[in-house]
């Protein structure tokens, strides 16, 4: 039996994929969540063999969940839902430790063959996606400049998307439970390590960065 945690912040989408999930015979679904801070939790608490989690998410991304989880909890198996077929993204989902890229568009026998594929401990790219292109992408990248944002602590990073999202310091604080002051200290040395000078290029960084999505 394969447990798996969905992510999703569209109540209907989840629905859908919640049904699809449960007619498979040796899939259990053990968890859902609505937001990326939520899937991080559930993933510590249930350990699930596999999270779905789509990459554009609230409160922190499907590319930070990714992160988090497979550096936490070695065992749970990542897969990606994406809109995107460009290889940065593809190659920054698998950077962070997702073992499967599945395009929104897809068939659904198309998601399912990626969660038995991960389980079985095997990486999944969904068509037209290939292995090849993604190797010359990281290729190109190896020859790019060190990327700053790798400075960031997963504190950081936290505060970075719910800061971009128009998040005050006090809301930030209550969602992750830490006090205002603290907040603001994590907001400041983000700016810094990043060399951003005001909320506009925090925003436009998120954006390039596929934090927030490009019609935010």
């Amino acid at each position: 039996m394969t447990d798996i945690l969905l992510a999703d912040d569209h109540h209907i989408v989840r629905q859908g994929l919640k049904s699809l999930l449960e007619n498979e015979p040796h899939f259990r679904l053990v968890g859902e969540a609505g937001d990326g801070i939520e899937a991080v939790r559930l993933a510590e608490r249930l350990k699930p063999d596999v999270l779905i989690t789509d990459v554009m998410m609230p409160g922190l991304s499907g590319l930070e969940v990714a992160r988090q989880v497979t550096k936490n909890i070695p065992k749970t198996r990542v897969v990606m839902l994406s809109m995107y077929t460009n290889d940065a993204y593809v190659f920054e989902a698998l950077k962070n430790g997702a073992s499967a890229y599945v395009l929104k568009d897809s068939q659904a026998s198309d998601l399912i063959k990626a969660v038995r594929e991960v389980a079985a401990g095997r990486r999944y790219l969904s068509p037209p996606l290939s292995e090849i292109s993604l190797e010359l992408y990281a290729r190109k990248m190896k020859s790019a400049l060190d990327d700053p944002y790798d400075l960031l602590t997963t504190r950081e990073r936290e505060v970075l998307q719910m800061v971009a999202e128009g998040r005050t310091s006090i809301e930030i604080a209550n969602r992750l439970f830490i006090s205002p002051r603290t907040a603001e200290g994590h907001r400041a040395n983000l700016m810094r390590k990043l060399s951003l000078q005001n909320h506009t290029d925090l925003v436009l960084f998120a954006l390039k960065r596929g934090i927030l999505p490009l019609d935010q």
